[in-house]
C-alpha cells in the first residue's frame, strides 16, 4: 500500500470525509469485478463506485464482505437506474442494491441519469426519506450539467454530481458551483477511455516527474477543489499506478498546458443524455 498524506487523500463535503481517489467498476463483471475490488482494497482504495446498471453490485458486495476493511472506513456509492425514479420505486430499488451489496446502507446513492418523465422533486423527496431512515447517508445525481444541477439544488441539498471529466472535457461551471454550494464533483472516465495514455503533452509532463500520462491526468483532476475521481482499472498494475498520484506535484505551467488541451471531446453520450449545455 502506498503511503500518502491523509490531508491530500480526502475531501470534506458537507461535514463528511470522502476519499478523493476511488475505484470505479463500470464494465468489470463477474469474478473479475470481485477480484478487482478485493485487490483495490488491499492496495488502499477506500472509495468504491458501482451502479445497478453495471450488473456487478453482488460481486462488489462479496468482495467487501470478504475483506477486512471496517465498513466505517469505506465510502460506497451506487446508483439508481432511470427506470427506478418514481417515488414508489425508489425504496424497493434501493433496498435491492443494499441486499446485493450486503450492507445496511450506502454512503452515497445517485440518480444515474436525468429522467424528465418523473418530476425531480418527487425523486429527491423519496431519496431524502431514505436518508432519514438511515438507508443512505447522502444522495446526489449523475450526468447533470451545471444548469440542471442548479435546479436540483433548489429542491434538495445534493451531495454530489458524478460526470464525465478528463483533460479533454472541462467541467469549469460545475466545479465553480461545487465550491460555491459545497458539493462534490466525481469525475468518471478520467482517462478518456484510453486516450489519455497516448497524449504527447501528458506523457511529456509525466516524464518530467517519473510518472505516466494517466497519473498526470488524475493529479490534474484531484488538484481541483471539491473534485474526486474514480478511475477503472482491470489489472493490478494499473490499479497501483492510479493510486500512486499523491507523491508529486504539477507546476502552474504544467497545469496551464493541460488546461490548454481541447475541452469539448465527450466519450460518453448515450441517446438518453441531457442537453449538456443546460
Amino acid at each position: 500500500m502506498t503511503t500518502i498524506d491523509a490531508s491530500l487523500r480526502a475531501l470534506e463535503i458537507q461535514g463528511t470525509t470522502v476519499p478523493k481517489l476511488g475505484f470505479g467498476t463500470w464494465e468489470i463483471l463477474g469474478r473479475d469485478c470481485e477480484e478487482g475490488v478485493s485487490d483495490a482494497l488491499e492496495i488502499g482504495y477506500r472509495h468504491i463506485d458501482t451502479a445497478q446498471a453495471y450488473d456487478n453490485e453482488a460481486e462488489v458486495g462479496r468482495a467487501l464482505a470478504a475483506g477486512d476493511v471496517p465498513r466505517n472506513e469505506l465510502f460506497l456509492t451506487t446508483k439508481l437506474w432511470r427506470d427506478e425514479f418514481a417515488p414508489d420505486r425508489v425504496r424497493p430499488s434501493a433496498e435491492g442494491s443494499l441486499e446485493r451489496l450486503q450492507v445496511d446502507h450506502v454512503d452515497l446513492l445517485l440518480l444515474h441519469w436525468p429522467n424528465d418523465a418523473v418530476p425531480l422533486e418527487e425523486t429527491l423527496g423519496a431519496l431524502a426519506s431514505l436518508r432519514e431512515e438511515g438507508l443512505v447517508k447522502h444522495y446526489g445525481v449523475s450526468n447533470f450539467p451545471a444548469g440542471m444541477l442548479r435546479e436540483a439544488l433548489k429542491v434538495a441539498p445534493v451531495f454530489a454530481d458524478q460526470v464525465e471529466f478528463h483533460p479533454y472535457l472541462g467541467q469549469d461551471a460545475l466545479v465553480e458551483l461545487a465550491a460555491e454550494r459545497d458539493f462534490m464533483v466525481t469525475a468518471y472516465s478520467p482517462l478518456a477511455r484510453g486516450k489519455v495514455p497516448q497524449d504527447e503533452t501528458l506523457r511529456a509532463i509525466g516524464e518530467a516527474h517519473g510518472k505516466t500520462a494517466g497519473q498526470v491526468a488524475l493529479r490534474w483532476l484531484l488538484d481541483k477543489p471539491n473534485v474526486a475521481t474514480i478511475p477503472k482499472a482491470s489489472s493490478h498494475e494499473r490499479r497501483v499506478e492510479n493510486f500512486e498520484v499523491f507523491d508529486f506535484e504539477l507546476t502552474d505551467a504544467e497545469r496551464a498546458q493541460i488546461d490548454a488541451l481541447p475541452k469539448d471531446e465527450r466519450v460518453i453520450d448515450p441517446r438518453w443524455a441531457p442537453d449538456w449545455d443546460a
